[in-house]
């Protein structure tokens, strides 16, 4: 795949905020567009961060249609498309691609374990039924079952499968990947922590958990890396690494919902079986949050 990746630097897996056990139309839209106004490079509704597995169809697909109209077309949107059931991303993925979105994210079927023949099968399934690139997420802690190179380097034939969410923390994929398949498949970290040194390896950028508190300093990290300016990407990284581990404290999005309420970007509820943080965990979080300077209490 020859050219250059369409999807590069800082792009955020946003919250989804919740009001009163339903979902906050307002908050939602306030973190998108102070999200773009703090340079997010993109945005991604609905994924795993986005508490996806407790949304209904129709909540996903809102949140999805709230978050194209709040962007108006100022960066791209990745929409969450992923499901266990291909028909199920079938239909999620038609949806985002008729309301709007720049590509669609779809998650490694979790759950129900598929052989590489199944993930062939589920991926193609979803690309011909897309009108936008599809960007695979692979995410084995999660979802159990991962993909190997040879699959996704075969699925990248397909015209409408465009680039990874690698969230298989091994660094060496990127190198791999970009030998067998070429510059123009978008290689994105999933991984907060490795974010830097997956670019180094050839990766292109990272959809990050941090970003919904911290997005400009992550955004001017990609940017210096893309410049060059390889000391001022690595001061940043280094300043933020113990917001990354805080963020990760206990199963996210609680730590990162708890940060997003002390900055008064959203409520910090959340939906079962996703539960408060500790209150040791909050400790962490907040020290976490001042030590990076984004609070100051």
């Amino acid at each position: 795949m020859s050219g250059q990746p369409l999807f590069q630097g800082s792009y955020v897996a946003l919250i989804t905020p919740f009001k009163d056990g339903a979902l906050d139309e307002a908050a939602f839209r306030k973190l998108v567009s102070w999200q773009i106004a703090e340079g997010t490079n993109g945005l991604i509704p609905v994924g795993t961060t986005g508490e996806s597995p407790t949304l209904s169809h129709d909540e996903h697909k809102q949140v999805v249609e709230w978050c194209i109209d709040e962007a108006a077309g100022r960066v791209p949107i990745i929409a969450g498309a992923g499901s266990n059931s291909t028909d199920e991303a079938v239909d999620f993925v038609r949806h985002a691609s008729a309301a709007g979105a720049d590509a669609v994210l779809v998650v490694t079927p979790y759950y129900n374990k598929p052989t590489q023949a199944g993930l062939m099968r589920h991926y193609e399934a979803v690309a011909d039924a897309s009108d936008v690139p599809v960007i695979i997420y692979d995410i084995p802690g999660r979802s159990v079952v991962s993909m190997a190179v040879d699959t996704m380097v075969k699925l990248a034939e397909h015209p409408n499968i465009t680039g990874v969410k690698d969230s298989s923390q091994d660094l060496s994929r990127p190198t791999e990947l970009g030998n067998r398949i070429g510059g123009g498949f978008s290689m994105l970290s999933g991984e907060d922590g490795t974010a830097l040194p997956f670019r180094a390896a050839g990766g292109h950028g990272c959809i990050s958990v941090t970003a919904n508190i911290a997005p400009r300093l992550l955004a001017e990290m990609h940017a210096a890396w893309q410049a060059g300016d390889i000391a001022t990407a690595m001061a940043i990284n280094a300043r933020l690494m113990p917001l990354h581990a805080a963020m990760f404290c206990e199963s996210s999005p609680g730590p990162v919902k708890y940060a997003a309420s002390l900055m008064g970007l959203c409520g910090e509820d959340m939906r079962l079986p996703m539960t408060d943080i500790d209150a040791s965990s909050k400790t962490k979080v907040k020290q976490a949050m001042r030590d990076a300077g984004l609070i100051n209490a």
